[in-house]
């Protein structure tokens, strides 16, 4: 995709700063040109940790005013994760989780700076940025003095280095139909756990899919993202299969929810 790049001032963690444009969502994103040092000391996750347990239930849903008023604690984990990207000799399992939560948390810290808002979507048409239409396409935060955007980080490095589908049941986009945001950040100890665990979240939580072994109603995500459930001779089959307790086949109709861009707010 070729990008195209203009200047915006756009308030991230509380700061205006001058970023770059690209766009849109759902087309291919090109790696960020971290300057990715060689060595490094591994991101504390835990003040993360604590907000999400204060902050958002069992249920995935999120009191933003909460945030808000731990605005100054959130935002100094921010400026933490912009300051110590992953380094070249963090485990793949650091750097999922440290890319994860960055996700999460960038996508929060996006919609307290536009809240209140009923929609993420709702952001696009307040981002006065010409050919930038989508939150997603934006680049409001940086991370190793790279100016980045929600896509970068999604298409650009998670869905292309690492080549995990499970990550689409980690990634929220502050939407009903979203997976759950857990109440707890990603950590490297935890995460084929915490990954397995979204999936059967995910996949048996019936506003997200409804599963029979005749009728599958999916979520979006499995024909927006089709090409990545079909990888390393995986089917969207195969990934129902792995999660449900309803199990379908190669014969079960299998049709696609409508998407609900609702705040996933408590």
């Amino acid at each position: 995709m070729k990008t195209s790049t203009l200047a915006a001032l756009v308030l991230a963690a509380g700061t205006l700063t001058a970023v770059a444009v690209v766009g849109p969502g759902l087309n291919p994103v090109p790696t960020p040109t971290l300057a990715v040092p060689a060595t490094g000391a591994l991101v504390d996750h835990s003040a993360y940790d604590r907000l999400l347990k204060k902050h958002v239930n069992a249920q995935g849903l999120v009191d933003y005013k909460g945030f808000k008023a731990d605005e100054a604690i959130f935002n100094q984990y921010l400026t933490m994760l912009s300051k110590n990207p992953p380094a070249a000799n963090w485990s793949k399992a650091d750097q999922m989780a440290y890319w994860i939560n960055a996700y999460n948390a960038y996508t929060i810290r996006l919609i307290l700076n536009h809240y209140p808002v009923e929609s993420i979507k709702d952001i696009g048409s307040k981002i006065k940025i010409p050919f930038v239409t989508t939150p997603w396409a934006a680049k409001f935060f940086s991370i190793g003095g790279e100016n980045m955007s929600l896509d970068n980080i999604e298409h650009g490095i998670l869905r292309k280095k690492f080549d995990d589908p499970r990550i689409h049941f980690t990634l929220v986009c502050a939407s009903i139909s979203c997976p759950r945001l857990r109440n707890e950040a990603y950590t490297a100890a935890q995460l084929e756990k915490q990954l397995d665990d979204q999936g059967r979240d995910f996949l048996n939580n019936p506003a997200k899919n409804k599963i029979s072994p005749s009728d599958a109603q999916l979520s979006k995500y499995f024909d927006w993202y089709k090409g990545d459930w079909q990888k390393n001779g995986q089917s969207v089959v195969k990934w129902v299969n792995r999660y449900s307790t309803a199990k379908i086949s190669d014969n079960t109709k299998i049709t696609y929810l409508d998407y609900n861009w609702n705040l996933n707010k408590q």
